[in-house]
């Protein structure tokens, strides 16, 4: 199959992936939508909403459609790195053998990932970024596709440890959950409290995925949209030159150049999957808000006057 036959089955695998995982999800279109592009761009994803908004539905739904391996972890206190990562053990012949934990899977599901301390967070920091996992001395590889889409209370909310940085930038994208509208809140009512459950397919297998993030990596970008996208995130870093006075006044710190590379590889994602063959500055858009939101830190006087992360990049765009 040559590459534009296989991004033209691209196009139509994941509408049909967008229409199964609608029979359980209400709404969240935007949010599926995203999901995609970074399972898309081989990247990860973290979804900040209160509880109760169908976080861990999505991930589940999402993952029966893509006929992938699905595992979830429940982040708590008292977790420890082994918990996720697995443990050695003496075996009846004295020998040392590896159990997998939960980590070995394709979608993990890492449930209110900061609700446990910083050492276990961590645990998951090479496993997300090398795909691979060390103890005692071995690497073990994960399988591919490997897919984390960790969930993430509001900070202010009792008994949470915020993610530090280095971790956060590992997520590709930042999804924020908002309730749903009066005629969505009815619908799930209504789903959800009868006697009936959907029958959801799978629509992909794990080789066209690993063959769709290949596509991905192949698509060509125009200049001009590389220069825009370093652009904008150069544009959120206060000691830079071409800083607007916005970023000076309320921002301690902007974006790194991973941030402009993953602007890159969504916008390639979107440009696939909205049918074109190459990325335009509009498909960069589209994914700033997602890929920024997290990388960049409000300072005392902003949160002071009530500004937002999402306002400082809506003035950028």
């Amino acid at each position: 199959m040559s590459d534009v036959q296989l991004a033209e089955a691209l196009q139509k695998n994941i509408q049909a992936l967008k229409n199964e995982v609608a029979k359980v999800i209400v709404g969240q279109e935007t949010i599926v939508h995203q999901i995609i592009l970074a399972i898309l761009a081989n990247g990860h994803a973290l979804l900040i909403g209160v509880p109760g908004l169908a976080k861990t539905l999505l991930v589940h739904t999402l993952a029966q459609s893509l006929g992938l391996d699905f595992k979830r972890i429940q982040f708590t206190p008292d977790l420890m790195p082994s918990d996720i990562l697995g443990t050695e053990i003496l075996d009846e012949n004295r020998q040392f053998k590896f159990i997998k934990g939960p980590v070995f899977t394709h979608i993990l599901l890492a449930d209110e990932i900061n609700r446990t301390p910083p050492k276990t967070q961590a645990a998951l920091l090479e496993a997300m970024q090398e795909k691979q996992v060390s103890i005692a001395n071995r690497n073990f590889k994960l399988d591919q596709p490997f897919f984390v889409l960790a969930t993430q209370n509001p900070i202010e909310q009792e008994g949470t440890y915020p993610l530090p940085e280095a971790q956060l930038d590992r997520f590709m994208l930042a999804l924020k959950l908002d309730y749903p509208s009066f005629e969505e809140e009815v619908q799930v009512v209504k789903n959800t409290t009868i006697n009936h459950k959907a029958d959801i397919k799978p629509v992909l297998s794990q080789k066209q995925i690993l063959a769709y993030q290949e596509l991905v990596k192949k698509v060509p970008v125009a200049d001009n949209v590389i220069e825009y996208a370093v652009r904008l995130v150069g544009k959120t870093r206060p000691a830079s030159s071409q800083t607007p006075e916005i970023v000076k006044k309320y921002l301690d710190w902007g974006a790194g150049p991973r941030a402009s590379q993953n602007l890159i590889l969504a916008a390639k994602a979107n440009a696939l999957v909205t049918g074109k063959f190459s990325p335009d500055i509009e498909d960069v858009q589209t994914v700033a808000k997602a890929i920024l939101r997290h990388r960049i830190l409000l300072n005392y006087k902003g949160e002071a006057e009530g500004i937002t992360v999402e306002n400082i990049i809506e003035q950028l765009l």
